[in-house]
């Protein structure tokens, strides 16, 4: 069982604690497999795995062929000698810089009990989450589809360029769901950072929430005007659900101010971060980006008025490209809230 072995450590992490091992940001170290942690992680966690992504496989095709002893042992044996100790030995570290971290596997299962044994074996504690990821991710998911729902929500919603993310962000329990998601949740809203998976939004939305609900009980929620899709990701049902029930507050703000708002956000902020991820290649992956978030809205802007944007954004690409001069942007940015989003 998880108990087993685990006599050098501090003990398990169980459900009743999980609250407040999310909430406090406890370091977790993560020991699955690189493929699996992709898939979905829990916010901080740091990925050291005891099996890699090649030997998982390796062990799943033999579980599959010869059994759960044949596969064990052959984990055994790829994890052994020199790389067994330079795993336990970043785990040692990571715990001797972080004592208050905690381990956990897939279930809770062989893989975080070898760990702690291991790591126990050095003479330093750890604790095991009980139940692994899969508990941690259950918890989750029962704030983001029961909990989180029946909480004051009001939504707020206004054109394109309103500030709206800006006033979320400002607000005792604003949540800010295209931050989470790494998209601004437009055509043009792709961001330099890679999207999350959908779990990992998810999870990263969830502990937001519960913050919210245990560190401010009785303080409203306020979240974006959204659709389901941001981008890769979808806004879970029940919560989304619960956002078309709530109250709509409307921002208003002057057309003028909106096209200085898109072009500092869109424009100036966006080349920054192309520029910080690619300084060889940045000017022209962020042009490349805006070409491309206007392709996607070709057909619903009309032929002529897309040859139009498209002719005022490759003007305004060379003369910034050439001289600096942001100015030029201005136009495309007017015809498409014009004659688009705001219709």
């Amino acid at each position: 069982s998880l108990h087993d072995g685990l006599d050098m450590t501090s003990g398990v992490i169980t459900a009743s604690e999980f609250d407040r091992l999310l909430c406090e940001g406890t370091p977790l170290i993560d020991v699955r497999a690189e493929i699996e942690f992709g898939h979905g992680a829990i916010p901080g966690a740091v990925n050291l795995p005891i099996l890699d992504t090649n030997e998982r496989e390796q062990v799943g095709t033999c579980y599959k062929r010869e059994g759960q002893a044949a596969a064990v042992a052959l984990g055994h044996r790829l994890v052994s000698g020199h790389t067994r100790a330079l795993r336990t030995a970043r785990w040692c570290d990571f715990l001797r810089m972080q004592p208050e971290a905690v381990l956990h596997c897939w279930r809770g299962g062989m893989r975080s009990r070898l760990a702690a044994e291991w790591i126990g074996a050095e003479g330093v504690p750890v604790r095991v989450v009980e139940g692994g990821y899969k508990a941690l991710r259950q918890h989750l998911l029962h704030e983001l589809e029961v909990l989180a729902p029946q909480t004051a929500l009001v939504v707020i919603g206004g054109r394109t360029g309103s500030a709206k993310t800006t006033l979320i962000r400002g607000l005792a329990g604003g949540i800010d769901l295209e931050g989470f998601a790494h998209h601004r949740g437009s055509s043009f809203g792709r961001r330099v950072s890679v999207p999350p998976s959908q779990a990992g939004f998810e999870n990263s939305l969830a502990v937001a929430l519960l913050r919210q609900r245990l560190d401010a009980a009785g303080t409203t929620l306020f979240l974006e005007d959204e659709s389901r899709q941001i981008g890769p990701v979808t806004v879970p049902q029940e919560l989304h659900r619960a956002m078309k029930a709530a109250p709509l507050v409307i921002v208003e703000s002057r057309f003028e101010e909106r096209v200085d708002r898109i072009l500092a956000e869109y424009i100036h902020e966006d080349l920054a971060d192309w520029i910080a991820a690619d300084p060889e290649h940045g000017f022209e992956r962020f042009g490349r980006a805006l070409l491309d978030g206007l392709a996607r809205i070709a057909r619903r802007l009309g032929g002529d008025r897309h040859r139009t944007a498209e002719g005022l954004l490759h003007a305004a690409l060379e003369r910034h490209r050439r001289e600096g001069d942001t100015h030029a942007h201005r136009e495309w940015i007017a015809l498409l809230l014009h004659g688009y989003y705001d219709p």
